[in-house]
């Protein structure tokens, strides 16, 4: 069973916690990984790129020139996509890049990435976080006193608005809550750093 020390606000590591072993002591499986994180990069995407047919491209009603004896090529349109300014042939249209995975395997994904955190030693917990003002120096006294990296994911157990505003200014840092905790969010910073409730409320969730 997984063990890691309780921070208190100032660095101080204050009590020892249990992890549950089936949440946060399991195998990563990286195909899955990689897989889970397309999903959430994909359906990010606006798919809003979008280019002109010839058919779409304004102008070109008039024949160029006649068909014969000019010497030049036949054209019937000076918006073809051979023509500047011409329709693009095989150009972007909006488009749902989106897809879907099984809950049970993004469950899976998450249990995974949190695991890893863990057993590197990039998972911290804290006793309670709570600003009495929302300005990114307390937020960031806090940080620098837990020496952590350029990035880290705070996770609180409710929607912490307070802290958000505290943090939202510093680069590298996100704070979420637990119920919006993703595996994306969690690979691409460098510390996860969660209280104990919102840890609780994490292995409820993520519980097999």
């Amino acid at each position: 069973m997984p063990r890691v020390a309780v921070y208190d606000m100032d660095g101080n590591v204050v009590e020892e916690m249990d992890l549950s072993q089936e949440v946060f002591g399991v195998e990563a499986d990286t195909g899955l990984l990689h897989q889970v994180v397309r999903m959430y990069l994909a359906n990010q995407r606006q798919g809003t790129a979008d280019t002109k047919t010839r058919s779409e491209v304004s102008g070109g009603g008039r024949k160029p020139w006649r068909q014969k004896g000019t010497g030049r090529a036949r054209q019937g349109s000076i918006r073809s996509p051979l023509w500047r300014h011409g329709g693009i042939v095989f150009g972007p249209h909006p488009r749902d890049y989106s897809f879907r995975i099984p809950k049970k395997a993004v469950r899976v994904a998450l249990r995974g990435a949190l695991s890893a955190k863990v057993r590197d030693g990039e998972f911290k917990v804290l006793r309670d976080l709570s600003l009495a003002e929302p300005k990114t120096k307390l937020m960031y006294g806090v940080l620098q006193k837990l020496k952590l990296g350029d990035k880290a994911l705070i996770v609180t157990a409710l929607p912490d608005r307070t802290v958000w505003l505290g943090a939202r200014n510093i680069p590298g840092v996100t704070v979420v809550d637990a119920g919006s905790l993703n595996t994306l969010d969690v690979l691409k910073h460098s510390y996860v750093v969660a209280t104990k409730e919102a840890v609780k409320k994490i292995e409820e969730a993520l519980k097999p």
